[in-house]
């Protein structure tokens, strides 16, 4: 995720490195290079210029600590003036109602359906809402299918009226069926065009007098930069919509659209997709954001995702099994499984500081643990119960069974033997504190 600014931006205060003091010379030329990492990643030259302008007015009337040098107080100012151009803050979705309207609005192609389930799925898991979706695309008999299934997916009901034209209708009796069912959320999704045009414009615009929803949500693609911007501005001047949801964000190496829409239609973005499946929707942080595109990762974000998927008995009675040192390949196991959820596993590793310059040229994708998975499948349950029993002529048999090959295998087993030391480690008191300290930040 926005690789190609990160290492700009890097490269930009490089000029500042090894200098004692902030002069107007050396903030011009790391400017300079600020500018042109911005207009790389799409962004428009009017709110990059403005951008640079901003910065030098603050490098410029500050003097440097002894304990911070140039270059950091540059990251610092530059951070806080990212963070502040794509909103400055978090925005909370308005779900008050009986009930509350959502008005899915975007181009056709830019992922409106699928996040239409994926905000159905993250309002029913993170926010106990009962959730009704509505098939609202009467032009593509493709769109309401995929709504259904995807609605089968996540246990969220659709209502869709097969032999209706009329979207504005639909969208009437759905919320009429929500309060007979008791949904407390209706999702309306709506029909999309490969490219802006007045009958859909007429359309959504219909569709919203008509239900008067507490959020109309714009879904756009985040890799088509500034005319996703373009785009965003178009729907607004008709829709004035609550905010945004920007789409493949996780394969986004420029930014340029996450970084300029809130500065161009003033409206918050509030969601991002980041992946494929369901669970693949985070709330916006511009902070948080700001931070990963200067390299400095998203340790927040990373704890909070591992905590969505604990626990608590479960790591009561993991935590005993390390302690009594009897881990096992079956835990191993479950504890890959719990990862996996977390989300894409290249996108986690760029949460850690440091990390996403590393990962950069390195492909990982959602299979990475795909033949560990097979050689600890390929052992029989006494096996995973008691490493100890893995010689030599089990371990070629597992080979075999697993498609792998004896190094591999003997890969894995030291691998788990060096997991298992590093969470006996972690149980103990050091780790239990560096735990307290990570929990403790998660919550401020």
């Amino acid at each position: 995720m926005f690789e190609n600014i990160s290492e700009k931006f890097e490269r930009a205060f490089k000029v500042l490195k090894g200098q004692g003091s902030i002069t107007e010379i050396n903030v011009a030329e790391t400017l300079k290079e600020v500018r042109k990492a911005l207009l790389d990643a799409d962004v428009s030259y009017k709110i990059a210029k403005d951008f640079t302008e901003k910065v030098k007015q603050k490098a410029m009337g500050q003097n440097v600590l002894t304990a911070v040098s140039p270059s950091q107080l540059m990251v610092k100012i530059v951070h806080d003036e990212l963070a502040e151009l794509m909103g400055g803050g978090m925005s909370e979705l308005n779900i008050k109602g009986s009930p509350a309207i959502i008005l899915m609005a975007g181009l056709q192609g830019s992922g409106k359906t699928t996040h239409s389930a994926k905000l159905a799925n993250y309002l029913k898991t993170k926010k106990g809402r009962q959730v009704l979706l509505v098939a609202g695309d009467v032009y593509r008999p493709a769109a309401i299918n995929q709504l259904k299934v995807l609605g089968e997916q996540i246990g969220v009901e659709v209502y869709s009226e097969d032999d209706s034209k009329s979207p504005v209708k639909i969208a009437q009796n759905a919320i009429q069926h929500a309060k007979l069912k008791g949904h407390n959320v209706v999702i309306v999704d709506t029909a999309g065009r490969l490219a802006i045009d007045e009958e859909m414009m007429n359309e959504i615009s219909a569709i919203k007098a008509a239900v008067n929803p507490q959020e109309t949500l714009f879904v756009v693609d985040s890799m088509t930069g500034q005319d996703a911007v373009n785009t965003a501005k178009a729907f607004h001047d008709r829709l004035n919509y609550e905010g945004v949801i920007l789409t493949k964000l996780d394969g986004d190496t420029r930014g340029g659209a996450a970084l300029t829409i809130r500065a161009v239609v003033d409206k918050p973005i509030k969601f991002v997709g980041i992946g494929e499946k369901m669970e693949a929707l985070d709330i916006f942080y511009p902070e948080r954001m700001a931070d990963r595109i200067l390299g400095m990762g998203d340790i927040i974000s990373l704890v909070e995702r591992a905590q969505e998927q604990y626990d608590e008995e479960q790591a009561r009675k993991l935590h005993k099994k390390i302690q009594q040192d009897d881990f096992n390949f079956d835990d191993f196991l479950n504890q890959i499984k719990q990862i996996k959820k977390m989300g894409n596993i290249k996108d986690l590793m760029g949460m850690i500081p440091g990390m996403g310059k590393m990962m950069k040229d390195i492909d990982i994708d959602d299979n990475a643990f795909k033949s560990i998975e097979a050689i600890i499948y390929s052992m029989t349950p006494a096996e995973r119960q008691s490493p100890s029993l893995l010689n030599g002529s089990r371990r070629k048999r597992i080979a075999q069974g697993s498609g792998t090959d004896i190094t591999e295998v003997n890969r894995l087993i030291k691998q788990f033997e060096e997991t298992r030391k590093m969470m006996k480690t972690l149980t103990g008191t050091k780790g239990k504190n560096m735990m307290r300290m990570m929990g403790n930040r998660v919550k401020r």
